[in-house]
């Protein structure tokens, strides 16, 4: 390969939807990462789209962007996407939020549609990511465009970075990356296990990364979640946590009590007090950070791709 356009550091769901944009702009695309997709964060995660997990003023663009290319990809079957409906409530009565409130298939749910516990719902159609599928046809599109990617590379700090525009998409690595003192991990964890039939997607609307509860049907899988375990840079599921999520979810729906568990997974979150996206003027080189997104990073990943893109194209004189 000739010398790349852009360094892209980090393989998970950001790195890779920013490299396919990139190099659909016709610029030579290198990534370098320490584990490829399949076994990064993202990997893990449950992936429905749900925009409320970070904090930044271009959140409701973003969130935007994506849900219309995910929606454009389950037309399209792509591996891992699909459209579901279901239920997102709280224990509280309060205002549905201003971002469910223009998707398709939103309503307010009655009283006798929400789970015992519960004050108030609304519902509507979310896309739901498989990600190992998706993550793995997203590395194959990269290929195809001709882009080297490299694994196996753990980096010191971006320092390391030996190209003159680099890609921060490290994920919870910014912490050392960068570094970013800011960035702390929080792991989720969820539980795989046999479907007992359940259709569409139950979430409990909470105000942060706290033990949440939710349920994304993956055809004959069904995912269970949640957790936040605040400070844990071990992605490693722990068997008592494990064990708190399949209780929780079978209080609501009993159905999940008894099903055949499948699998466990464990991921880490990149929080940040806001996401990073911008352009760092090194003098002798550029870097564009994208990181730092929370438990949102799959439901911003292709608007934050398109902004990212922006700043490369201006910082290379293209249109």
């Amino acid at each position: 390969m000739h010398r790349p356009d852009v360094l892209v550091v980090g393989a998970g769901a950001s790195g890779l939807t920013t490299s396919l944009r990139l190099a659909e702009h016709g610029l030579r695309v290198r990534i370098r990462a320490e584990k490829p997709p399949a076994a990064t964060n993202s990997a893990a995660a449950g992936a429905i789209w749900d925009p409320i997990y970070a904090e930044h003023p271009r959140v409701g663009v973003w969130a935007t962007t994506s849900y219309r290319v995910f929606s454009r990809l389950a037309a399209e079957h792509f591996p891992g996407v699909r459209l579901v409906d279901g239920v997102e409530a709280s224990r509280e009565v309060m205002t549905s939020p201003d971002w469910a409130l223009g998707l398709p298939g939103f309503r307010e749910c009655a009283p006798a549609e929400l789970p015992a516990g519960f004050a108030h719902g609304w519902r509507y159609t979310a896309p739901i990511i498989d990600m190992p599928p998706y993550l793995a046809a997203l590395e194959a599109m990269v290929r195809a465009y001709g882009a080297q990617l490299e694994f196996g590379h753990r980096l010191a700090s971006l320092a390391e970075a030996d190209a003159p525009l680099v890609i921060n998409c490290s994920g919870p690595g910014a912490r050392e990356l960068v570094p970013d003192p800011t960035v702390r991990p929080i792991r989720g964890q969820l539980v795989a296990v046999e479907n007992p039939g359940l259709l569409e997607f139950f979430a409990e609307h909470t105000a942060g990364l706290n033990e949440m509860i939710y349920l994304l049907p993956q055809g004959r899988t069904l995912l269970l979640g949640g957790s936040a375990e605040d400070g844990f840079a071990d992605p490693e599921p722990d068997p008592v946590v494990a064990e708190a999520i399949v209780k929780r979810c079978g209080d609501i729906f009993p159905a999940v009590r008894h099903a055949p568990i499948l699998g466990h997974r464990g991921g880490i979150r990149p929080v940040r007090p806001m996401i990073r996206l911008e352009h760092e003027d090194l003098g002798d080189r550029h870097i564009v950070h994208n990181y730092g997104h929370s438990g949102s990073g799959v439901s911003l990943s292709w608007g934050c791709a398109d902004d990212v893109t922006a700043i490369v194209l201006g910082l290379l004189g293209r249109r």
